[in-house]
């Protein structure tokens, strides 16, 4: 039987080579939430690249933001995230949830990064 760390693992995994398969080199923007914080990076996976990365922990957010663990925190990382992927150039991008289910403070953090003008 496997324990939760390798569902999550294998969840993950899906959701990638399934984004592979359908993104045909754009750019992914990935999803990482913990207990106390949500990350989000735009990574370029033909290169290796980490292109603009965003999180509840920068200075300015930290200060603005009760906690980096709600739904108000993944709202400003998606709107960061988005400002500056604009700022690159980079407009378009597949979404990459993870292995974790798009609700809650992932889908918070995705409308929030649509509405500052990010397409996917």
């Amino acid at each position: 039987m496997l324990n939760s760390k390798e569902l999550f693992a294998r969840r993950a995994q899906r959701t990638r080579s399934a984004l592979r398969r359908k993104s045909t080199g754009m750019v992914r923007l990935s999803v990482f939430r913990s207990s106390k914080n949500i990350y989000a990076q735009l990574i370029d996976d033909d290169n290796g690249v980490t292109l603009v990365a965003a999180s509840s922990l920068e200075k300015e957010l930290r200060d603005a933001l009760k906690t980096g663990a709600d739904k108000v925190a993944a709202e400003a990382v998606g709107k960061l995230v988005a400002e500056r992927a604009l700022e690159k150039g980079l407009s378009k991008v597949v979404f990459d949830r993870g292995g974790y289910r798009f609700h809650g403070r992932v889908k918070a953090l995705a409308d929030s990064a649509r509405e500052a003008g990010l397409k996917f």
